[in-house]
Formats: structure tokens, sequence, C-alpha cells
């Protein structure tokens, strides 16, 4: 590595933005109409939106018109789980205790569904919960993500479904953390309310979407206006949209690239964990997004690791991007079992479509001599390659 060089590992707080995006979003900053303006130049924004409502929708097995662009991913998240709860009297949200805070805000009390050590949840304690709200005339609204932004373990979305319509519940996914990473599809997952956003792909930051099961019940929450099918109201946001759809393309074509990352992921953790035989890969066990990794040894804060590696040309995460600045250890990991002090001493590295395998190896080798500085029991240095 370069003096004056940076590697960003870093992806699942926010993606570079495709030069696709850019190019794409250059273009439409061009255009001048409204979509819904019926003279040329409206018509011209409008086709534009369509076009790429189209390629968001076919990405994930959707109908074009099942799909309403949002300010990003937090409302897109948001949005389908209020407007289905604004449609039911007798409807309550359940929510993973490993659910992005978008979701868990939602609910009304702390959530008692846990997942095991490796990051998955527990299929058992939903179906008794989701049959009891049942009988006693409750209707479930589920809310569970398909990879976890934290470990990128993936959840078992398509059995909680099926587990939730047999009890008539009613199922949203949070995919944002997985679309263009592993195969995102509707028709296989069998939920009622999907969420996406733009800026974990390498599209804009600032633009997300939602899809709404045709029949599924919804009241929109952003009303004012007929835009996106009576669903969120406002003035579309063309070049983020534009850009968004350009990402999609480009994320779903290159998903294969994407999961060959993970023979470098393995390879970084094998280098980490020789050298520091006391350090835990968090959701190693279980599946996991290819370009995911979080892991950290007890005793080393995340702080001291992220200042120390910034300094070093590393940009890596603790926890959620959302939560930056809080001292509280992640909830993730505690949910998984790990002890406040183990969980305040997690990092995540993610990697994506502009990393290359040295990147890899980089990091583990900046890691490990960070690790021989602050905490020199913990490594073996005859290890270090």
């Amino acid at each position: 590595m370069s003096p004056g060089t940076r590697i960003y590992a870093d992806y699942n707080a926010t993606s570079p933005l495709r030069p696709e995006a850019k190019a794409a979003m250059t273009a439409a900053l061009g255009l001048t109409g409204n979509p819904s303006s019926m003279h040329a130049e409206g018509r011209k924004a409008r086709a534009l939106v369509e076009g790429a409502r189209e390629t968001v929708g076919a990405a994930i097995g959707a109908c074009r018109d099942d799909i309403a662009f949002t300010s990003g991913g937090t409302e897109a998240v948001q949005a389908p789980l209020r407007g289905v709860m604004r449609t039911l009297e007798n409807g309550r949200i359940v929510a993973s205790a490993i659910e992005h805070d978008a979701v868990s805000a939602l609910c009304d009390a702390p959530q008692a569904w846990q997942v095991d050590a490796s990051g998955v949840v527990n299929l058992t304690w939903l179906e008794a919960v989701v049959e009891t709200l049942a009988a006693d005339g409750v209707r479930p609204v589920v809310s569970l993500m398909l990879a976890n932004n934290e470990t990128g373990v993936i959840q078992p979305v398509a059995e909680a479904a099926e587990i939730v319509h047999k009890a008539g519940g009613l199922i949203h996914c949070d995919a944002i953390q997985a679309l263009g990473k592993i195969q995102v599809s509707i028709i296989n997952l069998e939920v009622d309310y999907l969420s996406l956003s733009a800026h974990k792909i390498g599209g804009p930051q600032g633009m997300g979407a939602f899809y709404v099961k045709p029949g599924a019940p919804f009241a929109a929450v952003q009303t004012g206006g007929g835009q996106e099918f009576g669903r969120r109201a406002g003035t579309e946001n063309v070049a983020g949209i534009a850009g968004f759809a350009a990402a999609v393309t480009a994320a779903t074509r290159g998903i294969e690239v994407y999961q060959s990352l993970a023979e470098h992921r393995d390879r970084m953790e094998e280098k980490l964990r020789a050298a520091a035989p006391s350090l835990q890969v968090h959701g190693s066990t279980a599946a996991r997004v290819a370009g995911v990794s979080c892991f950290g040894v007890e005793g080393l804060p995340s702080e001291t690791q992220i200042m120390a590696l910034d300094l070093a040309g590393f940009a890596v995460s603790a926890g959620s991007a959302c939560s930056s600045g809080k001292v509280k250890p992640s909830r993730v990991l505690t949910a998984m079992g790990l002890s406040d002090a183990a969980a305040r001493s997690a990092i995540r590295a993610s990697f994506g479509w502009a990393t290359v395998w040295q990147d890899f190896d980089a990091l583990a080798e900046a890691w490990i001599r960070l690790a021989a500085r602050a905490r020199p029991q913990l490594v073996k240095l005859d290890t270090h390659v």
C-alpha cells in the first residue's frame, strides 16, 4: 500500500458511487420537466422515472406498478410498516432483535425474538408468538431483514413468511443489505412488503424504494399528491431515481463478482485468527453475504481499532452507521450472546464493487500491526504475513 493511498472497507455504511450511476444522474440533471406535467418535458421526465421503476421492479421479480420510490432506506423501511399499521385496527409489529433502528423504533416494546450464537433468528419462537397473537385476535405484522448490516448473516425470510402467513399475518423484509449480493426475489421470499436503498449498491444517497404486494393492506403515510401511484406524495427525485436504476443494473449484473469476494474475506479472517488466536469472527458459522466481516478481540476497543486503521489509511466501522457516535454496545452482537465488552470490541469491514483482492490482505496486515502495538500479548507476530 503506497503512501497516501486509502482503502475503503465500509460499503455497508455507504458504497462509492458507481460510474454508471453518476453518468445516469448527470444526464437526468439536464432534464427540466416535472414528471407529473403533461407537456413534452414532463413526459420525458416521466419516461425516465417509469423506466427506472421497471428496472428496480425487475431486479426483485416485481411488477413496475408495485414499486414506490422514497427519500432513502429509512423511509423505504418505515413507509410500508407505517402504511400497513394505518389500515389495521388489530395489528402488532413483531421484529427480530437484530433489525435496523428504522424498524425497532416502530415497535411498542423491546422484542424477545432473539437469534442464536451464529446470528440467525429463532423460527420456533416466531411460530409460537404469531399463533398466540392470532388466537388473541391480533394480526401480526412481522419484519425480518434478509441480510444483517453488521454481520452479513443471511436470515430465513422465506421460512418466516410461511409461518407468518399460516397465522394470517403479514411480513415485511428489509432487503437493503442484500440487493446485489444475493438473489432477492419476492416470488421466492413470498413477502408482502420489501425495502431497498440505492446507496448500499453504488447508487446515490437519499434514494430508496419499497414494494407492496398486490392486495396487501397499505395506506400512504406521506400524502398531498398522487405521485407513486398514491403510495408516496411528493415530486419525484428524477436524477436520484435514474442513478438508483443504473446502480441496480450494475449491481445485479455483477452479483457473481461480488460473491467471489468470499474467498478473499475468508483468507483475511484466517490471517487474523492465526495472528490473534482469541479473535472472534461474528456470524462466521452461518451463511453470510460475501463482502462482510465482523470481528474483534475482547479488550481491544472498537474505537481504538477504527482510529488506528483510519490513520493507517483504512475506512472501517463499528456497528450500524446510523448508530455512529453511540457508546452503547451493538444490540445485534449482544443478541447473539456476546458480552458488552466483546460487543464493544468488534469492528466491521465491508467490501464491494470497487474492492480488489489486495485490499483484504492489506487490512489484515494493518490490523495485526495495530493489535501488536495496542495489545502485544494478543498477537503472535511470527504468523504475520
